[in-house]
């Protein structure tokens, strides 16, 4: 699904994502806030973009990759969706601030599966990192992905589906 509509989809609703995809953890999350402190520009766009929260690895040059933790990216939430982000992804809980937030900007929050890296590095067709390279594994990387599962965890509207059920 390319051209979707992000707020019409409702909570708990599972859909397949097909596109590109910013992948950010900590490390570049503090970084970018950096560069534009000293730069007053952005490293890249984020305006339209939807950022995966995510550490990945790489087997034979293919890339391993699965959803990390996103409250420890809350600290970072408004200032990334004041940039213009339009979704974020990622595993777990939101703190409530974070919902609030994700209300105001009206961006989404997903979750993708957890456990299944290897199955989501089979919906990868490709990867590139485009900033902060010395960073490693948390570099940020843009993927382009095909039929790539993800579930509306909070909905534009502030209303959460329950992941422990």
């Amino acid at each position: 699904m390319r051209e979707i509509d992000l707020c019409m989809l409702k909570a708990g609703e599972p859909f397949y994502y097909s596109g590109t995809l910013i992948v950010m953890r900590d490390a570049a999350h503090k970084k970018i806030i950096e560069f534009e402190n000293q730069t007053g520009n952005l490293p890249l766009p984020l305006n339209g973009r939807i950022i995966f929260y995510a550490g990945p690895t790489f087997s034979n040059e293919k890339m391993v990759i699965g959803p990390t933790t996103s409250r420890r990216m809350d600290k970072f939430l408004e200032y990334t969706l004041s940039k213009g982000v339009i979704a974020t992804i990622g595993k777990g809980e939101r703190t409530p601030e974070a919902v609030e937030i994700i209300k105001k900007y009206r961006a989404p929050y997903l979750i993708a599966p957890s456990g299944c890296a290897a199955y989501l590095s089979e919906k990868i067709l490709g990867w590139k990192i485009v900033a902060f390279e010395e960073l490693g594994p948390e570099a940020i990387y843009e993927i382009t992905v095909e039929d790539f599962p993800l579930i509306v965890a909070i909905d534009c509207n502030g209303n959460t589906f329950n992941q422990n059920r």
